[in-house]
């Protein structure tokens, strides 16, 4: 994930020495509020239908509740470095995972959909922060030859929350409504909170002063060909795969037509081939790498379109949604292999734009979906999804073809 600038610069205090075993604790509480964060994020996945029934808006609409959060993550995956300067960075992740709680409580608390879409504005704005200096944390807690472990275990609580939070969030909700499980987020919020104030130690960043060009200096990297091309692939994938991700559970509703206890099997199927993908997606990588990140959306097409005719057929519509899972959910290891591959000097601002450009995406996928599903359902939606992923797959041959080329990256990425 895009780590704090300020490692980028240069002017981050190093880790702890080799002889220091690290501060591990506040790894694991990294990694409890990764859990966090992203089941907050993709929660209205799973209870799409019952919100929108009682918000008096379309599924179309409530999937906004998701695109709102990645404009947001935007902004501030781009800016919050910048704009927080000097703040000790431990006040400030406590500060993000406050607004974790705030945002769980708006949501479930919310009379409307105006208080509604504030609150999945707030979770944006966390997603952002958190996983922009998420990197620059794990090198600030433990040593430097330790930082892949530490990495490890932040993306095993965003595996982890892959895996249960949408079955759960529909088990949830059908026993005690959507605000209920919405409102579960809030004491999980809180317990991150004291865990990370209790373990992690401070995070000082020398004083520095703060311009605009300093927030915009980041896309100094599309002057790269490769690696312009390459954020084009990458974008275009997250696309594809929101504009049907975001619309499951009505599309299960109203064409599998299966019960809320089926749909948590299904979701749980998702997630479990989804895990499994990102454990063994290493094996395709390193040679392979361009391949692998060709195929996988290629694949994903190919189920997006199958899922029209298959769609009423329960048993067809689990294996294509697991196999949707295995490929979706361990494409995004490969795509950040290839931006440290791509920006070996600097991967961490290759992160930075890899989170603005990633939530762009899905976004505009969630968007362009809920329009779709609202004015010619389900067909169009998937159909749109097929295309938008092979041109993914197209973008990521191209930018194989362009990275044999050699060019120099450009000055101050």
């Amino acid at each position: 994930m895009s780590p704090d600038t300020s490692v980028v610069s240069g002017q981050q205090s190093q880790g702890p020495t080799a002889s220091h075993r690290g501060h591990w604790g506040g790894v694991f509480a990294m990694s409890f509020g990764a859990f966090a964060l992203v089941a907050s994020e993709f929660m209205p996945v799973s209870l799409l239908t019952p919100m929108a029934a009682d918000l008096q808006v379309s599924e179309g609409a409530v999937g906004q509740g998701i695109a709102i959060s990645g404009v947001f993550a935007v902004l501030t995956s781009l800016s919050i470095s910048a704009l927080a300067g000097s703040i000790n960075r431990k006040v400030l992740l406590l500060g993000l995972t406050a607004v974790m709680a705030v945002s769980g409580a708006l949501v479930a608390l919310s009379p409307g959909y105006l208080l509604f879409m504030i609150g999945r504005a707030l979770i944006g704005v966390v997603i952002g922060g958190f996983w922009s200096m998420s990197a620059a944390t794990a090198i600030r807690l433990v040593p430097a030859t330790r930082v892949p472990r530490a990495l490890a275990i932040f993306n095993g609580g965003n595996a982890l929350a892959t895996v249960l939070a949408a079955p759960l969030g529909s088990y949830l909700g059908s026993i005690i409504g959507w605000r209920g499980a919405f409102f579960c987020l809030v004491p999980v919020a809180i317990l991150c909170l004291v865990w990370q104030w209790i373990s992690l130690p401070s995070l000082k960043v020398p004083q520095r002063s703060t311009t605009i060009r300093d927030i915009f200096s980041i896309f100094t990297a599309f002057r790269n060909r490769p690696i312009a091309w390459g954020l084009a692939a990458c974008g275009a994938f997250f696309m594809g795969q929101f504009i049907l991700f975001t619309y499951i559970r009505p599309f299960l509703e109203t064409v599998t037509r299966i019960n809320v206890a089926s749909i948590s099997f299904v979701l749980l199927v998702l997630g479990v081939t989804g895990f499994a993908g990102t454990v063994l997606i290493g094996r395709f990588l390193g040679r392979r790498l361009y391949w692998t990140l060709a195929i996988i959306p290629a694949l994903m097409a190919l189920i997006a379109a199958a899922l029209v005719p298959f769609g009423a057929w329960f048993p067809a519509v689990v294996v294509l949604l697991g196999l949707w899972g295995l490929l979706g959910t361990s494409a995004p290891v490969g795509w950040w292999s290839w931006i440290a591959k791509a920006m070996p000097s600097n991967a961490e601002q290759g992160g930075g734009l890899m989170v603005a450009v990633v939530q762009t995406c899905i976004a505009l996928g969630s968007t362009l979906g809920g329009l779709l599903f609202d004015s010619i359902r389900y067909r169009g939606t998937f159909v749109a999804s097929a295309v938008v992923l092979l041109l993914a797959s197209l973008l990521a041959l191209v930018t194989s073809r362009v990275t044999r080329q050699p060019v120099a990256e450009p000055a101050g990425s």
